[in-house]
């Protein structure tokens, strides 16, 4: 997943970001000190100021061997909207939650 370098001969994973890099993430949870936890490629980014569930446009201000930091630098880009049959317009996230209350809800090889 991350590119090797050597170091201290041993083998140590490269991040896949670099500081003064700016992209847009998700946070997908808050930790302990109430930073935002988002990731790219599985490499774990803390972002201060956000909540669960946000879509930030952030910019690396630190890299460490395991784990990064930064900032929000702006509003994320939108998750896209797909359209129903009904022509009213949902957010693909809603589908999927819908799909998973209906599996839920049905009784498989049961009688």
């Amino acid at each position: 997943m991350f590119r090797e370098r050597r170091s201290n001969d041993r083998f140590a994973p490269r991040a896949p970001v670099n500081v003064g890099e700016e992209l847009d993430v998700t946070i997908e949870a808050v930790g302990e000190k109430g930073d935002g936890i988002a990731k790219k490629n599985g490499f774990v980014l803390f972002v201060p100021g956000v909540k669960e569930g946000d879509n930030v446009h952030i910019k690396i201000t630190k890299v460490l061997r395991k784990v990064g930091f930064a900032e929000v630098v702006g509003k994320g880009a939108e998750k896209p909207k797909t359209e129903d049959k009904s022509g009213s317009q949902e957010s693909s996230e809603e589908d999927s939650e819908e799909d998973s209350s209906e599996e839920d809800s049905e009784e498989f090889g049961e009688q």
